[in-house]
């Protein structure tokens, strides 16, 4: 989507979006056409993160919107239609995103406005650089690993992929202890969001040649590519495919019990956005569990009432965390909170 789309998108409120940029400081014609270009890619591409950012200050959601944008953005260089370029011209616009990336945290402006969103939201909040390399790092394997041989080679993969978003927006969301410490479950639920969406997925990734399964479990029940094939040409699952899907299911599960301690660590103004998608993402694994681990003859999404039955409590509790937050404020009582620094990373 071009920027002068985004500008002119009228899903949004305007009153809505300007609240959110004036609250954040965002005041620069460019720039603000910049976090709404992040904004318009994030609602029409993450449904569910872009509802759980609502429940946000506003303050908070344009950071949010950048740095989902980036990603959305830098992913449809690999995949989306309009790049059905070669490898190698792909790997070449990678680059130029990396280049672009290290000239605007650095200060320049002459850059695609995601990337200057995203390099305006990593110096406010101290995101380090070491992050978005790791990111580009796993999209370029995207251009030449189709398959992954054991989980453990998955996991390295979606470390770049999925963990760092975590480890991103931990500064944004903030913590009520040492961000070290809630690092390792913002990481966790990252990855944990991303095994959701192989799983969903597994369809629409052979269809693009890849198969994010790792091999070592898929082999434990007898599968391998061709049987994954055999599934989705005749559109059903198979006995053997239908047992490696609930291992991995388990296994998802596992990974969102790890992470769910970190809600606690949170600001308490953004726990209602993280625990409203984790209930959510872990909905797709209920639906999927509920087909019987059919994947193949469509789409595996959480109903819109079951949205609307997670979203408004959370909207309420928000709110009300808000609140009790400007109460505190106005009273003289800081609220026991860590700043934005640097916590690592691999």
């Amino acid at each position: 989507m071009h920027l002068a789309h985004a500008v002119h998108d009228h899903r949004f409120g305007e009153t809505a979006v300007k609240r959110e940029l004036r609250a954040a400081g965002i005041t620069d014609p460019q720039l603000c056409a910049a976090y709404l270009h992040c904004r318009t890619l994030h609602a029409h591409h993450g449904r569910t993160y872009y509802l759980a950012t609502l429940t946000l200050p506003p303050q908070r959601r344009p950071a949010i919107h950048a740095l989902y944008g980036f990603a959305r953005w830098v992913d449809d260089v690999i995949d989306a239609p309009r790049t059905a370029l070669p490898v190698e011209a792909r790997a070449a616009l990678l680059s130029e995103v990396g280049t672009e990336l290290t000239a605007a945290l650095a200060g320049g402006e002459d850059v695609h406005p995601v990337v200057r969103a995203v390099a305006d939201t990593a110096r406010r909040y101290e995101i380090g650089a070491e992050l978005f390399t790791a990111f580009l790092r796993s999209m370029r394997m995207d251009l030449s690993t189709t398959d992954y041989a054991s989980f453990e080679d998955l996991r390295g993969y979606m470390y770049g992929s999925a963990a760092v978003i975590g480890l991103q927006v931990l500064p944004v969301l903030g913590t009520v202890v040492p961000l070290p410490r809630a690092a390792p479950h913002a990481a966790a639920l990252g990855e944990a969001f991303q095994l959701t969406n192989f799983l969903r997925d597994v369809a629409e990734d052979l269809d693009r040649g890849r198969v994010y399964l790792p091999a070592d479990i898929l082999a434990r029940y007898g599968v391998d590519r061709d049987l994954l094939l055999w599934c989705r040409a005749h559109r059903r699952g198979h006995p053997r495919v239908r047992d490696a899907l609930a291992h991995l299911v388990a296994l998802n599960r596992e990974i969102y019990r790890t992470a769910a301690p970190g809600i606690a660590m949170l600001d308490p103004v953004s726990r209602p956005c993280v625990a409203t998608a984790f209930t959510l993402y872990q909905g797709i694994l209920d639906v999927i569990e509920a087909s019987g681990f059919d994947v193949w003859s469509g789409r595996c999404t959480v109903p819109q009432w079951r949205r609307v039955q997670v979203a408004v409590p959370a909207f309420a509790r928000a709110m009300l965390r808000r609140a009790v937050s400007g109460r505190r404020a106005n009273s003289g009582v800081a609220p026991r909170m860590s700043g934005a620094r640097s916590y690592g990373g691999n």
